[in-house]
């Protein structure tokens, strides 16, 4: 991959949250000069990845001042933090990707932000969202090359942690939009059960569906941010544990190189004492594709009414095109629907009675060429429709020196037991790999 430590300053911006937070415990650091040197990499590198929809240095240095100047509230106190600016930030506008909404501020914070301020986090500013968090991309670029897709929708906040520009930042997935960006940029990420983190006061949000991601450049700083958002203890890794390598139905859409490397995690961790054995998705697996379409039409108009009434033709056309869909659909459909989403969640809950972890690809491969709308979703939009946290690893690059990641997928409901045996994953790979990434 691009050493991005080449393309603009690098200081105190460089560390992850954890090593951080360390210092600043420590007192060898201050908020104020760490949120100083990540300012100064976004003036260097905004213009060249444009992950940024609002950003206020003199409020940003503020806050940090501020907390400099307060007993720490917990681990992440005086950290920075970019907000997906599809949350709503009571002293930020919150514009959702939707022109009608620029500079608009709606003077309150979804939950998720109200957690992080009360842990004492610089919140730095918005990244970019796609509009309404919908798979049509706008502006950011892949800091590793410009040519290739970030991935959409959570692709500010992606490209900002991948560029040195923050060391954390939250997302949304509703198809692949956590796990894809992460793969993309190459970075750490992570897709919690539906309610893995709190959804509250998140206005725009399909409530079947839409679930809260953080983005890191280590396992670590995940587990650091979940644990001040929701109290939790770390969890424990299971002592041997047993992993599903998904074959099948979409085994053949990876790419050679991709391919590679899933195979080489698998001899690792089997190697580490993980009992790692083939598996194949049951058909329901595959039936219920027609009904995620449904709800994720249906719910997008309802979490859209007041907008589609207002501001109808100020949509994108891939939001047009959904809102026009969904008049072909009946309430009949979408509750059906659900239905058979309930009915394949159990079955997969009893995938898991077998395994604590089923193994796949993050992505086909590297990140294709152009801004075009992403197949990002093709490994992830299923671990969303199932509620199973997922956990994206940048360990790999491919032909063209870009990332290639595969994901750990758990149990719906222990995040931070699967946290941990990602955790337990992420260090036996490192000591078998060396040094990072490897080429396949």
């Amino acid at each position: 991959m691009v050493d991005l430590t080449t393309k603009g300053p690098v200081a105190l911006n460089g560390l992850t949250a954890s090593e951080a937070s360390a210092k600043l415990e420590a007192g060898e650091i201050t908020s104020e000069a760490l949120t100083r040197d990540c300012l100064d990499r976004i003036a260097a590198r905004e213009g060249a990845v444009q992950a940024w929809d609002y950003i206020d240095p003199d409020y940003a240095l503020s806050q940090a001042k501020a907390l400099d100047n307060e007993p720490r509230r917990g681990p992440l106190h005086g950290v920075p933090v970019g907000i997906k600016d599809i949350f709503d930030t009571k002293d930020m506008p919150t514009a959702h990707g939707f022109e009608p909404y620029q500079g608009k501020e709606f003077g309150i914070d979804s939950v998720c932000v109200e957690q992080l301020r009360a842990a004492g986090v610089v919140i730095m500013g918005k990244t970019v969202t796609t509009e309404f968090a919908c798979p049509k991309p706008r502006h950011t670029l892949n800091p590793h090359d410009p040519t290739r897709t970030p991935g959409v929708s959570s692709s500010g906040s992606a490209a900002a942690v991948a560029d040195f520009m923050i060391p954390l930042a939250n997302g949304t997935q509703t198809g692949g939009s956590v796990i894809g960006p992460a793969a993309n940029c190459g970075v750490y990420g992570y897709k919690a059960s539906l309610d893995g983190i709190d959804r509250g006061r998140f206005r725009h949000c399909k409530k079947s569906i839409d679930t809260i991601g953080l983005f890191a450049r280590s396992i670590a700083d995940l587990v650091l941010m979940r644990q001040v958002q929701t109290g939790t203890a770390p969890g424990v890794a299971a002592a041997n544990p047993r992993i599903a390598f998904l074959r099948a139905p979409n085994w053949e859409d990876a790419e050679p190189p991709m391919q590679a490397a899933v195979e080489q995690v698998a001899e690792i961790l089997s190697e580490a004492g993980a009992s790692v054995s083939d598996f194949n998705l049951p058909q329901v697996f595959t039936d219920i594709i027609p009904d995620a379409a449904v709800i994720n039409a249906w719910e997008a108009a309802v979490m859209l009414e007041e907008e589609i009434r207002d501001n109808y033709d100020s949509f994108n056309d891939h939001n047009t095109e959904r809102m026009e869909w969904v008049k072909t659909i009946g309430e009949d459909d979408y509750l059906n629907a659900g239905k058979a989403m309930d009915n394949a969640r159990a079955e997969m809950d009893s995938v898991f009675d077998d395994y604590d972890l089923i193994l796949s690809p993050s992505l086909p491969g590297e990140a294709p060429v152009g801004l075009t709308e992403v197949r990002t979703a093709t490994f992830a939009r299923l671990w969303t429709q199932m509620y199973t946290p997922s956990v994206n690893f940048p360990l790999f690059e491919g032909p063209d020196g870009l990332p290639v990641c595969f994901q750990l997928v758990g149990k719906r409901d222990t995040d931070d037991t699967h946290l941990a045996n990602a955790l337990w994953a992420d260090e036996k790979l490192r000591a078998a790999l060396g040094n990072i990434p490897v080429k396949v």
